[in-house]
């Protein structure tokens, strides 16, 4: 595992109060197929080239989706890839892998991704927008 993985994995774990590396892991493969297929353009790109490479190619080759999931419907999908999981744990769970990524990508980026998604992904990724 290089260096960038294990640093990305170690904040997801954290975040996720996992007691296994392979629990961030799975999350992490999970929150990140689902974020990709809502993603296109340069700002798929861009996070991808801040992700280590393992969730790079994961992010880039979703499979494709046929409507973007309000963010309340990207945990019920995540609960459902997720085995034992639930919308509770599930939402635990996005919220310890985006605002990883969130960190990962920077404000900027953070901000143009989040201008791709339905409302209320501000609050997945850990960035509350002021009302």
């Amino acid at each position: 595992m290089t260096p960038r993985t294990e640093a990305f994995l170690s904040r997801v774990q954290e975040r996720g109060e996992y007691d296994t590396r392979h629990e961030a892991e799975r999350a992490a493969r999970v929150v990140l197929a689902l974020l990709g297929a809502h993603l296109v353009g340069r700002e798929r790109a861009e996070l991808a080239a801040r992700l280590p490479e393992t969730y790079a190619l994961i992010l880039l080759n979703p499979l494709p989706a046929e409507e973007p999931l309000t963010a309340e419907r990207f945990v019920r999908a995540t609960a459902a890839w997720i085995p034992g999981a639930t919308e509770q744990t599930a939402t635990w769970d996005v919220g310890a892998v985006l605002s990883a990524v969130s960190d990962a990508a920077g404000r900027e980026l953070t901000d143009r991704i989040l201008l791709q998604l339905p409302p209320g992904y501000d609050l997945l990724f850990g960035l509350p927008q002021p009302t």
